[in-house]
């Protein structure tokens, strides 16, 4: 006969009965995260650089406003993060001014700031990465590319935004010098394209909205919003970009964004 501390399940086994099903639940959310992420990144690749016309629109709590030109070009690199270079065209004060970001899938990401007035490059170090950009409600960390392995995930579930059927993701940044602990995005069903993501600080609480607004389709596959718009919910500040003039695939290469290039940036 089997003695009767046998012929029964021992309190570990039961401990790991009950935490299994939450155990798989929980790894079945950073799974179904993590592929909502990489889908989301495999229908954007293949676009090879850009470049395109924005305008940025400040506004401060009062809702004074001030307006700035910008141009954008971007390139796609196989293997790492994209690179981006942003100049400032109007007003006269802030002519010449330009951000260059090497983005990279892991480890910090390369960013240098030239200022005219000082004819000098600067560099972002990765403790100021979440600062705000020119005085604006985006970080120079927002400005990196959204590399997937960037991120740990979770996946939260489904809603409708706006009678547009969305996953909800929530991501947390891997680097610590984050100015966020996690962002929640809602990414279009059917599309796979962020439409909202809130951003929480350190702190664990709501700083920011962004809303990506007017999607475009360009050369039969690539999205692209006309518009950004950014909400401080902590200042009352926010900062809208419109973009325009999309164009793809003109020629741009490695030479167009080394540090040189933001001094000869016109």
């Amino acid at each position: 006969m089997f003695s009767r501390h046998l012929s029964r399940p021992s309190l570990g086994l039961l401990l790991l009965l009950l935490v299994s099903p939450l155990t798989a639940v929980a790894l079945d959310a950073s799974e179904r995260g993590l592929e909502i992420a990489r889908e989301v990144d495999n229908r954007d690749a293949g676009w090879h650089d850009l470049k395109a016309e924005m305008t940025m629109l400040l506004k401060n709590r009062q809702g004074q406003t001030s307006l700035r030109e910008m141009r954008s070009r971007s390139l796609e690199v196989p293997d790492d993060g994209d690179k981006t270079l942003i100049i400032f065209d109007r007003p006269r004060d802030v002519k010449g001014t330009a951000l260059l970001t090497w983005s990279h899938k892991t480890g910090q990401d390369d960013q240098w700031l030239y200022l005219p007035a000082l004819k000098r490059v600067k560099r972002i170090s990765s403790k100021n990465k979440s600062g705000p950009f020119m005085g604006s409600e985006f970080a120079y960390e927002d400005l990196a590319s959204q590399e997937v392995e960037k991120y740990t995930y979770q996946y939260i579930g489904e809603d409708d935004l706006g009678g547009i059927p969305v996953f909800i993701n929530e991501r947390d940044p891997v680097d610590p010098n984050s100015g966020y602990t996690r962002q929640r995005v809602l990414i279009d069903k059917e599309r796979f394209i962020p439409l909202k993501i809130d951003f929480y600080d350190r702190k664990n609480e709501l700083l920011k909205t962004l809303e990506l607004r007017g999607y475009q389709q360009y050369l039969g596959k690539y999205w692209r919003p006309d518009e950004m718009f950014m909400q401080n919910h902590q200042t009352g500040k926010s900062t809208l970009l419109t973009w325009k003039s999309y164009a793809f695939q003109q020629g741009l290469g490695e030479r167009d964004f080394t540090r040189n290039s933001l001094k000869r940036a016109r």
